[in-house]
């Protein structure tokens, strides 16, 4: 991996009044669902429905106008129903249940209508995932956000992204990580402020390793540090609401870093609602998505 020049260890912390530096676009009474962008959401395996509506609401919930969601044929009814909100659509799957490396060309129309596409939430990084993963983004000209399995398939191909210019986000927790960089967990506890950095510069993408401290970094260096989440945040599903979250900024015209930023402070602060009104732990993933508005316009 190509190093990046080394910093000094003093990360930005990520704050009100850092985030105040970039706030988020305005809109206008006059401005309709298509002004505030539309966010395609890919993933989820038969087993894990899930993942895509969590991600979904979650990007509506940061403000973005439209919703596409993009699933394996026999669940995709059941997705939207449950967000009615969204289109639906269904795509070709394997005998395992997962989405067929052969789906990709279903999702071109609906990549031409998007300004971000979410790929990754339910996904476990499987082979055959990881092909079609590879084949959308040969496709898509839009913001790309890969999250959960979808990371696994940059560990083979970690040039894929290099045509976003800087643009695309990863939102990788330590695990995810250490697949796709062929490190140990252990390895990367010793130094995540670095290997952000490294990854971000060998990627040519932002990225956000999730943790107690979670580090943001982009391609050019810059580094951000996010350590006012608290423990009930790692639960099943938090890591969906965060990539929603980021995809529904990014969709309304936030940059990519500075949504990666407002993501994982809205995601925390979310969290730390919940916290005090009902406990560090036992809130629920699916809980920190009506936190999200007030959060969002307080600031």
């Amino acid at each position: 991996m190509p190093k990046s020049p080394r910093n000094s260890g003093r990360s930005s912390r990520v704050s009100q009044a850092l985030l105040r530096k970039w706030p988020l676009p305005r809109h206008s009474g006059n401005d309709g669902k298509d002004e505030r962008g539309s966010v395609l959401v890919v993933g989820g395996e038969v087993a894990i429905p899930g993942a895509v509506i969590l991600a979904g609401i979650a990007a509506l919930r940061a403000g973005a106008g439209k919703l596409q969601i993009a699933t394996c044929r026999s669940i995709a009814p059941l997705v939207g129903i449950t967000v009615p909100e969204a289109l639906s659509l269904g795509l070709d799957e394997t005998g395992r249940g997962l989405i067929a490396p052969g789906a990709a060309p279903a999702l071109d129309q609906l990549l031409k209508e998007s300004d971000a596409l979410l790929i990754g939430p339910g996904m476990k990084g499987e082979q055959d995932e990881q092909q079609f993963v590879l084949k959308v983004i040969e496709r898509c000209d839009t913001t790309l956000i890969l999250d959960a399995g979808a990371i696994d398939a940059l560990g083979t191909s970690p040039d894929a992204l290099h045509k976003q210019g800087g643009k695309a986000v990863i939102t990788p927790h330590f695990g995810e990580m250490s697949r796709m960089l062929g490190l140990t967990d252990e390895e990367i506890a010793q130094d995540p402020e670095q290997i952000s950095l490294d990854t971000a510069s060998s990627l040519n993408a932002v990225v956000a390793l999730k943790g107690g401290r979670t580090f943001i970094a982009s391609p050019d260096g810059s580094l951000f540090c996010y350590d006012s989440g608290d423990v009930g945040l790692a639960t099943s599903g938090s890591g969906d609401t965060l990539a929603g979250v980021i995809a529904g900024l990014i969709a309304r015209g936030t940059d990519p870093l500075h949504a990666a930023l407002w993501g994982v402070f809205l995601h925390g602060s979310a969290g730390n609602r919940l916290a005090k009104r009902m406990g560090r732990i036992g809130y629920l993933a699916r809980e920190l998505l009506d936190e999200i508005p007030p959060i969002m316009n307080r600031l």
